[in-house]
């Protein structure tokens, strides 16, 4: 995985609720704390966020986690880290590097990815009422753009930057619904334990646009791949590049 589970749902319940609520505080409060967290009890930690017990307690629940003790094994496990794209000593040259390594990385989605499959996709897109496009952190910016595009060509869909809601709204589709991830290394269902869970997962149809190239679960039914280094770098352009072109490819069946 290219990012630990903590930023994954701490970020995305902070950039989900409106600034000074309770969760918004928590999350905040403990990614601005991340070494304190780590001999700081339940009770210190309500009185330092000015909130109840009750209210931690309800926070780690909310964001699929069992509890407190959860949380602290979770921070515990977080190395954060930041990919640097070039050694240079010069601005000009880390700039010249860092471009060259976006512009090799959409070659690799040129070069690797299946357009029969985003076909494919086009067609399920045109041919679902409900179509709903999910992805977390850089990715979630990438499904909002394909939802911007699909809605310019006068397709509605659905999207939500909560990592908890997406969940949600996906265990409660039904074979109705079309759903479309972005998940770089493929791993968007592992941030949650969803084995109980698996066949209210095979409910919907599931495309996974991923470079993770892997055995998926029976319940994702197509997946888009495409080569990739896996980096923090390439990550954003390449998922974005697809988008564009399944927008591209969509554009052409509403010509028809």
């Amino acid at each position: 995985m290219l990012y630990d589970k903590l930023p994954i749902v701490f970020l995305s319940t902070i950039v989900s609720e409106k600034n000074g609520t309770t969760n918004a505080t928590i999350a905040s409060f403990i990614l601005d704390h991340l070494n304190e967290m780590q001999s700081i009890g339940i009770k210190e930690m309500a009185e330092k966020c000015n909130v109840a017990i009750s209210s931690i307690s309800r926070f780690c629940k909310e964001i699929g986690l069992r509890d407190f003790a959860e949380l602290k094994e979770l921070i515990l496990s977080t190395n954060l880290y930041y990919e640097e794209p070039s050694s240079k000593q010069n601005s000009e040259q880390r700039m010249e590097d860092y471009a060259l390594k976006i512009q090799e990385s959409i070659k690799q989605v040129q070069q690797s990815i299946d357009l029969h499959q985003i076909e494919k996709l086009c067609e399920d897109i045109k041919h679902y009422q409900n179509v709903s496009i999910f992805g977390l952190l850089k990715a979630a910016s990438v499904a909002f753009n394909l939802q911007s595009d699909l809605l310019m060509l006068g397709k509605q869909s659905y999207s939500n930057i909560a990592y908890a809601q997406q969940l949600a709204y996906i265990l409660s589709a039904t074979k109705n619904d079309l759903i479309i991830i972005f998940s770089y290394t493929g791993s968007y269902f592992e941030y949650q334990n969803l084995r109980a869970l698996q066949k209210k997962l095979e409910a919907p149809k599931i495309w996974m646009i991923s470079s993770g190239k892997k055995t998926y679960p029976s319940y994702i039914n197509e997946v888009i791949l495409f080569d990739s280094k896996q980096d923090q770098i390439s990550h954003p352009y390449q998922l974005q590049f697809i988008a564009s072109l399944i927008a591209q490819e969509y554009a052409r069946r509403c010509e028809k």
